[in-house]
Order: structure tokens, then C-alpha cells, then sequence
């Protein structure tokens, strides 16, 4: 993992623990929508992909777009859930100080990620988030976004992620992937991977 310099990170499950947030959400969502045969685990084994997808895949037909507003308003009711991974802050601001370029790429919407980073925002470049007009994960159209915004070569970049989908994006988009251990997803015995978020450094700096 030599001659990075562009590093983009999806978002949950990699810089914060959103689950209980989720859990939360998805509950409203229940009750709201009568879902209530729809168990949260069953939800939470797709996550990473974009919610829409999601819903298609558990078999959720239609009103899409209102189940995605009670879910997202829930979310952002209960933002004080959502708790960062022990040494988030401390690597990110690490690794800006040794002239990285810190990326997001994420399933979830730009309203909810503004407000859920807050100040922290301003630790990265570029944030592409989905939306029903993108093409969402595993399609590399957000990457290859943060790609050429930055001017940058694919060899350059490396998108870490924790789930089969972020590595197929990444896959998909020719660029390297690191398999985040500490989050959601199963480590399907990925090339590269790293413990916790702050080992990080020392698998990117040579």
C-alpha cells in the first residue's frame, strides 16, 4: 500500500458506529409503514448499499422515497447515537498533517452526513454521498467522482471501506481497496485490511 495519496473512507461502519442510530431509524420505519414483519437484521445485512437498493432487496416494492424520509428524519432525531471509533479524530488529523487528501464516499444522503461530521467536515476534500439521481454502490460512479475532482491517479488513491460491496466498488473503479476489520462487514480474506482505524497510518506511510 505504497505511493498513496488520495485515501477516500466510507462512512459507516469506518469512521463512526451508526448502528444503534440505524436500529432506531429502521423501528420507525416499522411502525410507520407497517414493515413490522421487516426485522432490523434483516435490513442491517445489506447495509452499505443505497437504501433504495436496500429496500428493493427485502423485498419492498414501492414508496420508496417516503419510507427513505421517515428513516432519514429518524436518523437525524437520534444523531447523539452515533458515536466514532476510538482514534478517529486523532488518525484523520494525522494523516492530513502528512499532506494525505482526505475523501468520502458514502450510501448515505449529504444532508445527514453534513450534520452527523459537523466541523469535522472540514477535514476532507470531497464528500460524494447518494441520491436517488446517482448510481449508487457497488457502481464506481462516486469514487471516480472524487477521482477526477482531485486531479488524481488511480494508483494514487485507496478506498477503505467495510463491507463486500465497498470492495467491489472500489473493484469496480480499478483502484485498491483496505478492508476496515473493526466495522459491520465479514473479511472475506481481502489483500489488504487493517485492524483498527488507528493503525491505519502505518499500513499507508512508507
Amino acid at each position: 500500500m505504497k505511493n498513496k495519496k488520495f485515501i477516500i473512507f466510507d462512512l459507516d461502519g469506518v469512521l463512526f458506529d451508526s448502528k444503534i442510530n440505524m436500529s432506531l431509524s429502521w423501528k420507525k420505519v416499522q411502525n410507520i409503514h407497517n414493515l413490522n414483519n421487516i426485522m432490523f437484521e434483516e435490513y442491517f445485512k445489506h447495509i452499505g448499499k443505497p437504501f433504495n437498493e436496500i429496500l428493493k432487496l427485502i423485498g419492498i416494492k414501492k414508496n420508496h422515497k417516503k419510507i427513505s424520509q421517515t428513516y432519514q428524519n429518524e436518523s437525524s432525531k437520534h444523531k447523539s447515537t452515533i458515536k466514532y471509533y476510538n482514534k478517529t479524530m486523532e488518525t484523520l488529523s494525522y494523516l492530513k498533517r502528512k499532506k494525505y487528501v482526505l475523501n468520502i464516499v458514502t450510501s448515505k444522503d449529504l444532508k445527514r452526513t453534513k450534520k452527523f461530521l459537523g466541523k469535522k467536515i472540514n477535514l476532507f476534500k470531497y464528500i460524494e454521498c447518494h441520491s436517488f439521481k446517482k448510481r449508487g454502490k457497488p457502481h464506481p460512479q462516486m469514487i471516480l467522482n472524487i477521482i477526477k475532482k482531485n486531479n488524481a491517479r488511480k494508483s494514487e488513491c485507496v478506498y477503505i471501506g467495510d463491507t463486500q460491496v465497498d470492495y467491489l466498488t472500489a473493484k469496480n473503479a480499478n483502484i485498491d481497496f483496505m478492508f476496515a476489520l473493526w466495522g459491520y462487514g465479514k473479511n472475506y480474506n481481502y489483500k489488504y485490511k487493517c485492524k483498527t482505524i488507528a493503525d491505519l497510518p502505518k499500513k499507508l506511510i512508507n
